[in-house]
């Protein structure tokens, strides 16, 4: 079983920046892609930004492009999301996701991957 534990959310002005961070308990073969995702009120959760454990290829949602940064810190078994120029269309709960498959699709679906509990982050206009 994998835990996953999410940090750094709040609220923010819209312009403002947030770091995110996620210790893992496993952060190996078993998780090959890490990533997060986020869900809105009303709305389907979704992927934002993801990672390839081993060769640190990302995949950005096109509402993340040129805004949020993620990266990993292997020796810590964490990971992070740097989200900058921050909208109100960013509020959300952000969550933590570790995929047990390889691919991006398996990672994508939601079905078969560890989440963390999720972190608030309120973007005011």
């Amino acid at each position: 079983q994998v835990q996953l534990v999410e940090s750094g959310g709040g609220s923010v002005q819209a312009g403002g920046s947030l770091r995110l961070s996620c210790v893992a308990s496993v952060y190996t073969y078993q998780t090959p892609i890490m990533g997060w995702f986020r869900q809105a009120p009303g709305k389907e959760r979704g992927g934002v930004a993801g990672i390839i454990v081993n060769n640190g290829l990302r995949y950005y949602a096109d509402s993340a492009k040129g805004r949020f940064t993620i990266s990993q810190d292997i020796a810590k078994a964490t990971l992070y999301l740097e989200m900058n120029s921050l909208k109100p269309d960013d509020t959300a709960i952000y969550y933590c996701a570790a995929s047990r498959g390889v691919r991006w699709s398996d990672w994508l679906s939601g079905t078969n991957n560890y989440w963390g509990r999720g972190t608030q982050v309120t973007v005011s206009s």
